[in-house]
């Protein structure tokens, strides 16, 4: 059986190149978080330019933390683990390499058109139409590596993971295409395809499961895998993760009406995003128990392995915000916590504590493999790094739940004549204390992510790649 091994067994070519430019755009992204984070503290930091404008780097920042640092965390990883578990190296290297430039071209062009104002104005899908084509188009080539990989596979059995990664692909795929439907008026300019409540109910159908399946469901499949491998244990319940898996995908599709409490959506869909919502609590907390009993027999190991514990408190952030997620959608709760910054806090949970935490530890763990290694060049400096995003996203977390209640009940509250209480500047003033923290709480997360880099140069500049292929070679000769 062994003939039928290739030379070298993996591409890990394309799985170093996506866990290199994971830490590079986590840098990039989290920095610009940190400057238009200082702008609500220092206005004078937009300098008067109009490209430089919050307006104009929020949507890039949010572009570069998703889909830059995450997507390429989400590349790297379903690449290395579609290969490890399926025993079988990525159906096509070209394609696999296509994959890696067209993402890296999207994510380029990002950075260009936005500062310049060229935008769709939709959430989390901003990018005007030639970009939202290139997109689709490396996003299709994706799925074919990664389902054509999987067809290929040496083993019976399709790891669980691997449905984690293949739907948040599949999903993430018909979310892009249907919402980015649109008519072009030039190279830099398109109106969307929908109209009025239409266009705002497709377009948080599209940006809840943005959160759903490219934040949620692809970063439980690097949970699946990573958690258990570090810990050294199998998972706790593979028949959990497996009812995990449905009931997730069955249900987060329907979420997004949430977003659009009060506005012109009709009730009734008002009332089911909302009912959705709260039902979703549930195999969102069977996933999160899933991976935290998994250290069963294991906890002691995270007194010296601070990427295991990246991994651990990860879950942690995940519980907490997806039990936040549900509690915002109902509509009493949203009518104090909306257009408030309690949801930045809350969509901060999620991608600081969740995504950004699960990454990192998943990129620790695969970099000594990627370049073989034994171990990171320091672990005093992942235990460093990860003290830092902690009390960073605790701060960022904190000064959002205070900003937030704070600005919803000054705005409600009303005088005996009817009138407002507070004028919207004074709830602003009220506002500065938060940002400070939040700024603050930002630039310890983002210095934890320079640690790392210097951590991940310092690994790969004593590294012996071609030991690692030949690692991975025996790993699956042996296995046959």
């Amino acid at each position: 059986m062994s003939t039928a091994i290739s030379p070298t067994a993996y591409n890990y070519k394309v799985v170093r190149q996506f866990a290199i430019m994971t830490v590079v755009w986590g840098i990039l992204g989290m920095g610009l978080g940190v400057f238009i984070a200082s702008q609500l503290v220092w206005p004078e930091l937009n300098f008067g330019l109009p490209w430089t404008t919050f307006g104009r780097l929020r949507p890039l920042h949010t572009n570069l933390v998703i889909f830059a640092f995450g997507g390429c965390a989400l590349f790297a990883t379903s690449y290395y683990v579609v290969q490890r578990t399926c025993q079988t190296r990525l159906i096509s290297d070209s394609l696999a390499a296509f994959t890696f430039w067209g993402w890296q071209a999207v994510i380029a062009s990002a950075i260009v058109t936005l500062p310049l104002g060229y935008t769709t104005t939709k959430e989390y899908a901003e990018l005007e139409w030639p970009i939202a084509i290139l997109l689709a188009i490396v996003w299709v080539t994706y799925a074919v590596v990664f389902f054509g990989t999987i067809v290929k596979r040496k083993t019976k059995h399709i790891y669980v993971g691997n449905w984690f990664y293949g739907a948040f692909i599949l999903v993430t795929a018909m979310l892009h295409i249907v919402n980015h439907a649109s008519l072009p008026v030039n190279l830099f300019k398109s109106y969307s395809a929908y109209a009025g409540a239409t266009d705002a109910m497709i377009q948080w159908w599209y940006g809840h499961n943005a959160v759903g399946f490219f934040l949620t469901t692809g970063f439980l499949g690097m949970m699946y895998y990573f958690v258990p491998k570090q810990a050294e244990r199998p998972i706790y319940s593979y028949r959990l993760s497996i009812v995990h898996f449905w009931a997730l995908i069955t249900l987060y599709i329907w979420a997004g009406p949430h977003h659009l409490h009060y506005t012109a959506l009709p009730d009734w869909a008002q009332s089911l995003g909302m009912a959705m919502s709260i039902i979703l609590l549930a195999p969102s907390w069977g996933g999160m128990i899933n991976g935290m009993m998994t250290l069963s027999g294991a906890w002691h190991k995270l007194r010296t392995d601070p990427i295991l514990r990246f991994l651990v408190v990860s879950l942690a952030f995940y519980g907490m915000s997806t039990f936040e997620g549900p509690m915002m959608a109902i509509k009493t709760v949203n009518s104090l916590s909306h257009y408030t910054d309690w949801t930045i806090g809350h969509v901060h949970a999620g991608a600081l504590g969740w995504v950004a935490m699960i990454s990192i530890g998943a990129i620790y763990h695969m970099i000594p493999r990627l370049f073989g290694r034994v171990q990171m060049h320091s672990v005093a400096l992942i235990n460093t790094h990860f003290w830092l995003a902690t009390i960073g996203t605790v701060l960022y977390i904190a000064s959002m739940w205070v900003n937030g209640i704070t600005q919803g009940l000054m705005w409600r509250a009303i005088n005996d004549d009817g009138t407002l209480t507070y004028s919207f500047v004074e709830a602003l003033q009220a506002s500065h204390p938060g940002y400070i923290v939040r700024a603050l709480g930002g630039a310890f997360f983002a210095a934890g992510m320079l640690f790392m880099a210097y951590n991940v140069w310092r690994t790969v500049r004593a590294s012996d790649p071609a030991e690692a292929e030949a690692a991975a070679k025996i790993a699956v000769v042996g296995a046959h």
